[in-house]
């Protein structure tokens, strides 16, 4: 099991990297699809949105990556950024955009149940729901790792 869940954090690693760059370079004005109507205030707020997750997801990516002491830290923290980003899939089912691929009302709604398998993966694959237990405990502090 070790090794399954060696390959799953490493591939969530890979995917976030990719996704975090692509949020920066190829797929910059897709993502823009992906951030709720209600926040999209200005333009150019839009855009630093696409761009900060963007930056996020790189961090959390290479964290997945390299930080196999820290990794249910990383795996906690991943699983949170995919519950704060779960409003932009359902925006963009919502108001019928189109992006990615995901031209269709039913595409777009199947689209929303991947979202709880990441969640669930970055926790497993990295011992993350037991960190999140125990900060929720109280037995790991603000300021503890």
């Amino acid at each position: 099991m070790k090794y399954v869940k060696l390959f799953f954090r490493l591939l969530l690693g890979i995917f976030m990297t990719y996704a975090g760059f692509s949020h920066l370079t190829i797929a910059r004005q897709e993502f823009v699809a992906q951030v709720p109507v209600w926040m999209q205030f200005t333009p150019e707020f839009t855009d630093f949105v696409v761009l900060a997750s963007g930056v996020v997801e790189i961090a959390l990516g290479l964290g997945m990556l390299f930080l196999w002491k820290k990794k249910a830290i990383v795996g906690a923290l991943l699983a949170l950024f995919y519950v704060l980003i779960f409003p932009g899939n359902i925006n963009q089912y919502v108001n019928h955009i189109d992006a990615f691929g995901l031209d269709t009302d039913q595409a777009r709604f199947i689209r929303l149940f991947f979202q709880p398998v990441l969640i669930f993966l970055a926790l497993w694959s990295t011992g993350g729901m037991k960190y999140w237990k125990l900060w929720i405990k109280g037995k790991i502090k603000d300021n503890e790792e």
